[in-house]
């Protein structure tokens, strides 16, 4: 036995060890395969692998020009030859960049603590450009402020809190199609891929086109148009050829079954990519390549927060702001649940029967609590990364894989200039690999029923060209809906005799509504009042004692119910 194994094996012999659940723990429900030191290499890799978000959410949130104003009249509605506002701008952004690594480091240390999940939470992409660019609008020229927007985030959070606290954001969510729930991971998977391909947080292989959206890339920076487009030079430039590079080596890694391959391709990548003098480096010799490589030679540096700390402003009669409210609802809810319950099909913690996942509860909370705690410093909503399927990947099963991560966000609070200068070259490859892992799950998949099988593939197609998993789950529960209602209608009117062909090779889901799964699903306080109800009704023929006996009976059932789930 060597010394790693000692350490996996003493570390789990430990409280913290049964707490997490690790394997040879002697918990009640141990983490197959889950050991101390896969942990933190998962961990690390959660970390460099979503490390982009540091930079990437404080340059997105910045553009909405925050607290910072100038006279509108003089300098025009962006305020872009302003020198002060100017000034005040890259204050904002060293702001967010402490707000981000603050709040993923807290959001993912309760993930980590509380609901015992490797799925990493921080600032998402997506929503904060819908906050900065539609909502606040491009350097406050949107239609509510920064402050007010905020207030919405906040008053996100406190809604998804009371309903999760009363369980019914996770009753919903698991009365989701388990089609459309597989769905979804493969989704995500193809979607992760597509990030990869792309030049902002990926390799440079594919870029837009203004005939085909996409097109085939890989040119240089100097030859793109202000669209991003490659107008020539198509697979010359140098850090995609890195990126494949890169995506081969970490392919290579997990042939041989190599520990810690993802991570340490893109830490290779990454390293090669720092020097300057050469045709693959992250600091160009341009005005921002020149700023980047000031802010990653301080190395070590702490901003305290300014501007943007608990500026709320709580004018709630805007019909703008509560359709802002409503979006980042819909969008944020759909988004977590989708990512969330794929991250728990992807590392094993489904129950098929119930179609729920361990400490679904608990992460659900944890979410609306860091949403809120986001939107204090300054933040758009916070939501699960899919990121986090790279640290599933290299073996992480338990809480320990995020508070490892959430450590790393941190050191991050004074290393930022180097976890914030990892290219995306470095971490599109780890994004292609593991899109190409989750693939996996297409084939448990009803693809005999096309009442299962074509809403399924919309919700495949619509993540990535919808470019949100919302969006996908949105079109893939709309199809079901449509498509199954209107063949159980004609079903029940005819008394069972028109249906089609091969309506018995559907995934019954009216069954696992009406009869098992529901009851599993049902908030453990609607039992509770149910049960008191009933009680009082059968309660007059019995006498006080007994009927409180029925009652402390009961109510002890519940508790072992809940803790059971």
């Amino acid at each position: 036995m060597g010394w790693i194994d000692k350490l996996n094996t003493a570390v789990a012999r430990t409280a913290a060890g049964r707490w997490f659940r690790l394997e040879g723990s002697g918990a009640r429900v141990e983490r197959a395969g889950s050991k101390f030191s896969v942990e933190l290499r998962a961990g690390l890799t959660i970390f460099v692998a979503m490390a982009y978000i540091i930079s990437t959410n404080a340059l997105i949130l910045t553009d909405s020009g925050g607290t910072c104003d100038c006279d509108r009249e003089r300098f025009g509605a962006t305020c872009e030859n302003d020198p002060a506002y100017t000034s005040c701008l890259q204050v904002m952004k060293l702001d967010m960049i402490t707000a981000t690594c603050a709040i993923a480091c807290m959001a993912c240390m309760l993930m980590g603590l509380l609901a015992n999940l490797p799925i990493a939470l921080a600032p998402g992409m997506g929503l904060n450009a819908y906050f900065a660019y539609t909502v606040v609008g491009y350097h406050g020229t949107g239609k509510i402020s920064y402050e007010n927007a905020l207030a919405a985030v906040c008053i996100e959070g406190i809604i998804f809190f009371v309903l999760s606290v009363l369980g019914i954001r996770q009753w919903f969510a698991r009365l989701i199609p388990a089609s459309l729930k597989t769905a979804t991971g493969t989704g995500i998977g193809i979607y992760l891929a597509f990030i990869g391909l792309q030049s902002s947080a990926g390799i440079g292989l594919i870029t837009a086109s203004s005939s085909t959206l996409v097109e085939l890339g890989g040119c240089p920076p100097e030859y793109r148009d202000e669209n991003n487009v490659c107008t020539s030079h198509h697979m010359e430039g140098g850090p995609t050829w890195l990126g494949v590079m890169g995506l081969v080596l970490i392919g290579t890694m997990l042939l041989y079954r190599l520990k810690g391959a993802i991570l340490i391709g893109i830490l290779i990548v990454a390293i090669i990519s720092w020097p300057r003098p050469t045709s693959v480096t992250y600091f160009p010799y341009t005005q921002a390549g020149n700023e980047s490589f000031d802010f990653f030679k301080k190395v070590v540096t702490f901003h305290p927060i300014k501007t943007t700390l608990a500026q709320f402003h709580w004018d709630v009669s805007s019909g703008e702001f509560w359709i802002a409210l409503i979006t980042f609802l819909y969008v944020d809810i759909l988004d977590c649940t989708g990512t969330m319950f794929s991250m728990a099909k992807f590392g094993g913690y489904m129950n098929e029967r119930t179609q729920d996942f361990e400490g679904s509860s608990l992460a659900f909370l944890v979410d609306s609590v860091s949403i809120t705690i986001g939107s204090v410093f300054g933040s758009s909503p916070v939501t699960a990364f899919i990121e986090s399927g790279a640290g599933i990947a290299e073996g992480g099963r338990t809480g320990i894989t995020t508070i490892v991560t959430g450590i790393m966000f941190f050191i991050a609070l004074f290393f930022a200039p180097i976890f914030a200068s990892f290219p995306p070259w470095a971490t599109g490859p780890a994004l292609i690999i593991v899109g190409s892992m989750m693939m996996q799950n297409v084939t448990q998949i009803n693809w005999r029923y096309i009442g299962d099988a074509l809403p399924a593939f919309v919700t495949i197609i619509m993540i990535p060209f919808g470019y949100s998993i919302g969006y996908g789950l949105i079109a893939g529960i709309g199809s079901f809906v449509a498509i199954n209602s209107f063949a159980f209608i004609v079903f029940k009117l005819s008394r069972g005799r028109i249906k089609p062909p091969n309506f018995d090779d559907r995934d019954d889901w009216v069954g696992f509504i009406t009869q098992g799964g529901i009851k599993d699903n049902i908030p453990g306080w609607m039992k509770w009042v149910a049960g008191k109800r009933h009680k009082s009704l059968d309660t007059n023929n019995l006498n006080s004692s007994t009927a409180s006996e029925l009652a402390d009976t009961e109510l002890k059932q519940i508790t072992v119910d809940s803790h059971k789930e």
